[in-house]
């Protein structure tokens, strides 16, 4: 019966067409101020004098002056440290009941991030405008009615010390509403599992009994899981499973370089929608269907603060220096690459969260993910951000009809000489010769820094192909895999060596 799902989506319509698009650059000064008046009895605003930045006729000026950049190590050294064990009013006032563990992409050792309540509440707003804009997309009545999978980490939630551990999209899934819970699947007890192996089999085991209508997690994983269901039931592709599905809910890395792969796994082609959900909060989501960019989220918790990703700024370990200059929204352009700063209702403050994104459409408040600031490959001057290196994966699978949907590479030294070593995972027959200097000519004509450095420094491009399935094995080597683990893309010469070292093994094994 599609009538429950013809009221749902017109409650939908009903919402989407009564709310107003938000002023942004007022919306962001509205968030400064609250976050500024909650946060000035906080030790963190005693500090750096939050009272008097609040009687400024200049609030965002003053703020940027008086409160210094940090990155995570900076914070939890100098604040969250006494956060994580149990002191209150530190970067917010209270202590969290959470916190959200994030390996992110390099190290071993997860960063404790803390989710207060508020952040619990913005998450679960930022949530409901994302449904709430579904409304502009051409969906039938009856997906209303259909379940959905969302494939994150394990809701098992560990307890230490007061409060609660795990990830952060564990830690989502364990404070849903009630009245989603019938549509939520995997459901409370698989999700739990906190094997992601053992997890994706009982799903495979279940798969049969639900009827999914959209799909929500990271590229990479859910690929994995889709195929491990199809595999189970001897199927062509998920769609034999769930004919219904429909819609596919992205998040954590850029969508294209799974595309390929992606949709060989389905019967025909679905909605993919890009979110924008990180440890440190719900940042944007896409909108509308007319692009693939996602629109920052102004109103709700997090102040964002921008930095020209220009060499100049960016130390060589892609940390960010102390005299880089900040701009707010109202002062952004258009073919600029920002690295990403957050202040927000979990106490971070000038948070460089790691990220690079570039505005598409300023009025909408609209971006794209274009790389991490650790990813930014600048030995010798190549200066290499991750959507160039994508880019120019996309162009090699256009003109030889493969798929790469994995990759990482080095720079690496060979005779005192320097040389950019990239990992494809591929199946491709193409040999690697061929690949290596198609993706030094695409880089060569699409980036002339690069084109220098390979004139001068930089000799050559070395490309060795491995199956896909390694990249997975590596992040599980890690004890990282599942959740919101995502692949380094670019590795210092010492992590390269060990990345060498698990190929080596695991192909001669």
């Amino acid at each position: 019966m599609e009538i429950i799902g013809s009221i749902v989506k017109g409650v939908i319509n009903l919402k989407g067409a009564l709310s107003s698009e938000p002023n942004h650059i007022e919306a962001q000064e509205k968030v400064l101020l609250d976050l500024l008046k909650k946060a000035k009895h906080t030790e963190f605003g005693k500090k750096y004098g939050f009272e008097l930045i609040l009687q400024s006729d200049e609030i965002q000026e003053d703020f940027a002056r008086e409160v210094p950049y940090f990155d995570y190590h900076q914070l939890h050294s100098s604040w969250w440290r006494r956060v994580i064990e149990g002191e209150e009013n530190i970067t917010w006032p209270g202590n969290p009941d959470y916190f959200a563990l994030s390996s992110g992409t390099t190290g071993k050792k997860s960063k404790r991030i803390p989710v207060t309540e508020d952040m619990i509440t913005a998450i679960r707003q930022a949530g409901i405008k994302q449904v709430e804009a579904l409304s502009n997309f051409d969906l039938p009545a009856s997906f209303f009615e259909k379940e959905i999978m969302m494939l994150g980490s394990s809701t098992d939630l560990k307890e230490k010390d007061g409060h609660l551990e795990g990830e952060i999209s564990g830690i989502s899934a364990s404070n849903i509403p009630f009245w989603f819970e019938g549509y939520y699947k995997p459901g409370s007890q698989i999700a739990q599992i906190d094997d992601w192996d053992k997890r994706v089999l009982r799903i495979a085991e279940k798969a049969k009994d639900w009827d999914i209508g959209a799909l929500s997690g990271i590229p990479s994983w859910m690929e994995l899981m889709l195929q491990k269901v199809i595999d189970y039931h001897n199927a062509d592709t998920i769609h034999d499973i769930w004919p219904n599905l429909q819609v596919y809910t992205s998040g954590g890395v850029a969508f294209a370089p799974y595309e390929k792969s992606f949709n060989k796994l389905l019967a025909h082609p679905i909605t993919v929608i890009d979110t924008y959900l990180a440890s440190e909060g719900f940042i944007a989501y896409q909108e509308r269907p007319e692009t693939d960019a996602m629109k920052l989220i102004t109103d709700n918790g997090i102040y964002f603060e921008f930095v020209p990703f220009q060499p100049e700024y960016i130390n060589q370990d892609g940390s960010l220096m102390q005299d880089a200059p900040s701009i707010t929204l109202a002062d952004v352009e258009m073919g600029q690459d920002y690295v990403l700063l957050i202040s927000t209702v979990s106490g971070a403050w000038r948070y460089i969260i790691g990220d690079t994104i570039e505005f598409t459409d300023i009025e909408r408040a609209e971006i794209k993910i274009t790389g991490r600031t650790k990813f930014f490959l600048n030995v010798v001057g190549s200066q290499l951000s991750v959507n160039k290196m994508n880019a120019a994966l996309r162009e090699i699978e256009e003109k030889f009809d493969t798929e790469i949907p994995e990759f990482t590479l080095a720079a690496t030294r060979i005779d005192n000489e320097f040389y950019h070593h990239w990992y494809l995972g591929t199946d491709t027959l193409i040999d690697e010769e061929t690949l290596a200097n198609t993706l030094d000519k695409s880089l060569k004509d699409a980036n002339k820094n690069y084109k220098v450095a390979r004139n001068k420094a930089l000799k050559g491009v070395k490309v060795t192909k491995v199956p896909v399935e390694l990249f997975a094995e590596w992040s599980g080597a890690q004890k990282k895999k599942g959740g919101q683990v995502k692949m380094e893309r670019v590795m210092s010469e010492e992590k390269f060596s060990e990345w060498e070292a698990f190929i080596s093994q695991t192909i001669s094994s």
